[in-house]
């Protein structure tokens, strides 16, 4: 495993951690969950990424973890850099969405109850608040960390203005933002637009979720939508209709690439993600160990050619 700095801290993070967002709740089989984190694990990921909300049902994932973490790593604490979020609706009434003090002190313990540990590596404001200050939102990450219920402060979700008066006040308050967790891959690059410069100048790492872009950017859907996809389902994230013909001519080129650098198309997603120094680590998520194992050889050619390159953005400008 490769590790990187975060930023301008002392942590390294490894390249790639996993990320418990799918397939760790409540509805998924345990003894799965429980064989994709000891793979992480024993291939050297040293981060578990987890938030409040993730399931389904809400907090399940993290009493998932806590589990195996009891049963299987509870040696190896201090091998391990554990991460919980709070920002999105967790509970009913007032105090159970979005950036107060008041939400986000009350999930963190909850979430700390919920895993079995007294305190997480990282905590992170979930999302932007446009309504609440954000001298409120970054004080409850500051007293998270006084209190010892967290080691460092993160954001996520975060505009790039917003990022820079985030950071400007936790750096003031003695507690600077170590990381920021955005959305990123080749079909979603919103970050390169602001976002990733802010984070250079300010010294926040930067860790990417959705690198395949919720299994697009895999060889799931070369010829199609299978009928057990994701996109073929009425909930979740991934619309029918974000499939279009003209994506799908995209994902093929782009396919097409991949096969000519020896690597599957999600490994080549990975790869282009890590290839920016910018990007501290790369979220994957699995929903097996052999998924996990694969997607841990894109560490194996993160160099990209001026023609490749070329050849990639030509393909992700095509109309």
């Amino acid at each position: 495993m490769i590790y990187n700095r975060c930023g301008a801290s002392g942590l390294l993070l490894p390249a790639i951690s996993l990320g418990l967002w799918h397939n760790f709740g409540g509805i998924d089989d345990f003894e799965t969950c429980r064989s994709i984190i000891r793979t992480a694990f024993n291939a050297g990921i040293t981060h578990f990424d987890l938030a409040n909300n993730y399931g389904p049902p809400p907090g399940s994932a993290e009493e998932n973890f806590g589990r195996i973490l009891k049963s299987d790593l509870a040696g190896y604490r201090d091998e391990l850099i554990i991460s919980t979020k709070a920002g999105y609706y967790m509970w009913e009434g007032p105090y159970g969405d979005w950036g107060s003090r008041k939400y986000l002190t009350a999930s963190l313990d909850q979430s700390l109850k919920r895993i079995g540990i007294d305190y997480v590596d990282i905590f992170y404001s979930h999302r932007y608040d446009p309504n609440t200050p954000l001298e409120e939102t970054m004080g409850a990450l500051d007293f998270a960390v006084r209190q010892g219920k967290a080691l460092y402060a993160g954001i996520s979700n975060y505009p790039a203005e917003a990022t820079k008066r985030a950071s400007e006040i936790l750096r003031k308050l003695g507690t600077p933002c170590l990381v920021h967790q955005p959305r990123y891959s080749m079909f979603d690059r919103w970050v390169e637009e602001e976002l990733l410069d802010v984070i250079d100048e300010e010294g926040i790492g930067c860790i990417v979720f959705s690198p395949l872009a919720q299994g697009l950017l895999t060889n799931r859907y070369l010829k199609g939508i299978p009928s057990d996809s994701r996109a073929a389902k009425p909930h979740g994230f991934l619309k029918k209709e974000q499939i279009t013909k003209e994506t799908l001519k995209k994902i093929n080129k782009l396919n097409e690439i991949a096969i000519t650098r020896d690597q599957s198309l999600a490994q080549m997603a990975i790869a282009w993600l890590l290839k920016d120094i910018r990007v501290t680590s790369v979220l994957v998520g699995a929903s097996s160990s052999e998924q996990l194992s694969i997607n841990l050889q894109s560490m194996l050619n993160t160099y990209f050619s001026k023609e490749e390159l070329e050849i990639i953005y030509n393909t992700l400008n095509m109309e």
